[in-house]
């Protein structure tokens, strides 16, 4: 590719990149660029959500470009602040280091690992003298540090900051003049820890790196960050016919988002639930394999196949005419085939709640006005579903 349809494939996806023209002028040298990504395995399991920097990752490295894992070993003890109300819990070194052999595992499943440097930021950090470190701190500001919405959020509030967290920008930015990058990946809650990279860069005379920041998945719910403490991700390690159900649950909306950001592509032009049957086999083959994902679309094809034949003494149903949104829907559906009187607000939050699915796709949205046709299933409950006739 040359340099034009580079910069619209790896841009594509992205929350911002500051700037477009500095990566187009970078790409135009016609060189490979350095292209960073910092982690802080501070677990060992890594979700969808985290694979959406490495996704970026990727596309420069197919496009012959140099990516630069940096493992923060060393920023791990600290914990970065970002989007953070209080200190994180310390870790030792050793707990660091253990999370990491399985967080790389599982990221080599995205990135060539034969040509990803991948580099310890406690290799420079822990050689550092009290004195270099007060040399590096004098290379920023406080007034740069309580820049920082979260830190000047939790001094209003009165909440600690401690020194040590305001040693995180620093050491992140210090890491990009290390490796000598040119573009920095990181989520949208990275930018000021990029942007002091970027500073420290110019300070030292360097050409300073490109910040490009990709979005924060949302998880299964389609509201909420995609997150372990959350119960809404997808990990990386499940199993594949529960990766595959999983990602069966997620809205239409939600699927083109995870085409995006996981796929790099847009949702092809197919009835929406193959496209998502097609979502689910891609990213199940590409963390397991190729036959595992032929097997898990077999297997939930088989279990829905099943459950049309289930559904064959279910009570037919005829939609009200008058009103075509979900909760009227619902509602019209208990009261003609159960005689069961729901109220709007317990249909709102069965609805809410995930419980309502039509053809085996859960409706999420109370607004929804589905276009429903003769044979459609709509699933009421765990005990009842009807037919529309």
């Amino acid at each position: 590719m040359n340099a034009a349809e580079q910069l619209e494939l790896l841009t594509r996806g992205t929350a911002k990149v500051i700037s477009v023209d500095n990566l187009k002028a970078k790409l135009e040298e016609g060189r490979p660029l350095r292209v960073k990504l910092g982690v802080d395995p501070t677990a060992p399991d890594i979700h969808l959500g985290h694979t959406v920097a490495f996704e970026k990752l990727r596309q420069f490295q197919e496009l012959g470009h140099q990516v630069v894992l940096i493992i923060g070993d060393f920023t791990a003890t600290i914990g970065d602040p970002s989007g953070r109300s209080a200190t994180r819990p310390p870790l030792t070194r050793e707990q660091v280091l253990e999370n990491a052999k399985t967080y790389t595992d599982q990221a080599f499943k995205i990135l060539d690992k034969e040509s990803t440097e991948v580099v310890f930021n406690g290799d420079w950090f822990g050689k550092m003298s009290y004195h270099e470190v007060l040399e590096l701190n004098s290379k920023v500001t406080m007034q740069q540090m309580l820049q920082r919405e979260d830190f000047r959020t939790r001094v209003e509030k009165g909440q600690e900051v401690r020194l040590h967290e305001m040693q995180y920008p620093i050491m992140q930015g210090w890491d990009s003049v290390v490796v000598r990058a040119d573009v920095e990946i990181g989520g949208t809650d990275q930018l000021f820890n990029i942007l002091v990279g970027r500073d420290l860069q110019k300070e030292q005379g360097m050409s300073q790196q490109v910040v490009m920041l990709v979005p924060i998945l949302e998880g299964l719910d389609g509201v909420k960050k995609m997150s372990k403490s959350l119960n809404n991700y997808v990990a990386v390690n499940d199993a594949p016919d529960d990766m595959f159900g999983k990602l069966m649950s997620v809205s239409d909306e939600l699927m083109s988002r995870y085409y995006t950001l996981l796929l790099g592509e847009d949702v092809p032009e197919i009835h929406p639930m193959d496209a998502k049957k097609q979502l689910a086999k891609r990213i199940v083959s590409r963390y397991h394999s190729d036959a595992d994902g032929d097997a898990a679309l077999a297997a939930f094809e088989a279990r829905f196949s099943k459950k049309d034949v289930d559904a064959s003494d279910w009570p037919e149903f005829t939609p009200p005419a008058d009103r075509k949104d979900l909760i009227a829907v619902v509602a019209a559906a208990y009261q003609n085939a159960y005689d069961a009187k729901r109220s709007n607000s317990d249909v709102r939050r069965l609805i809410q709640q995930g419980s309502i699915q039509i053809n085996g796709e859960k409706v999420t949205d109370p607004k929804a006005e589905p276009e429903l046709k003769a044979g459609d299933v709509i699933k009421l409950d765990k005990k009842r579903s009807v037919r529309v006739g």
